[in-house]
């Protein structure tokens, strides 16, 4: 399983939380979805375990990619950096660098992710709440 180059993996982006830790990992993390049956074949021949759940249908076969100590680098197609929150859907090719670790007892391997080269974004922006509306509609 030793990949001393990172692995470049084209992927759907969901629930990116690229500059902000997840607050149930603890960790930068993405999900990279929507994976190629050469992307799954690939991932499965070094180890990891690749998720496809009946209850998150838009991601069809992903797996989730994470770093602990650093934010995740994302950048358009001419290196620029990405500043604006990525939302799920956008597309991109991943950097990725699987890594072999132990947790209670059961051994497996993770992927590591150190930049999103993005091939389409779409921006996340929250539906903020209209102050004037929900006073209207308060009871």
């Amino acid at each position: 399983m030793e990949q001393t180059k990172p692995l470049p993996i084209q992927a759907d982006l969901f629930w990116a939380s690229l500059t902000e830790v997840n607050k149930m990992s603890e960790k930068y993390q993405v999900d990279l979805s929507n994976l190629s049956k050469e992307a799954v074949k690939t991932l499965m021949d070094i180890g990891v375990n690749v998720k496809n759940d009946p209850n998150k249908p838009d991601q069809g076969f992903y797996i989730t990619a994470k770093s602990k100590l650093y934010p995740i680098t994302a950048v358009d197609e001419k290196g620029n950096l990405i500043k604006s929150k990525v939302a799920n859907g956008s597309k991109a090719v991943a950097l990725i660098k699987p890594y072999s670790y132990t947790f209670q007892g059961k051994k497996g391997v993770g992927v590591g992710v150190s930049k999103l080269i993005i091939k389409e974004l779409i921006e996340y922006k929250p539906e903020g709440v209209n102050l004037s509306e929900l006073e209207e509609e308060a009871l």
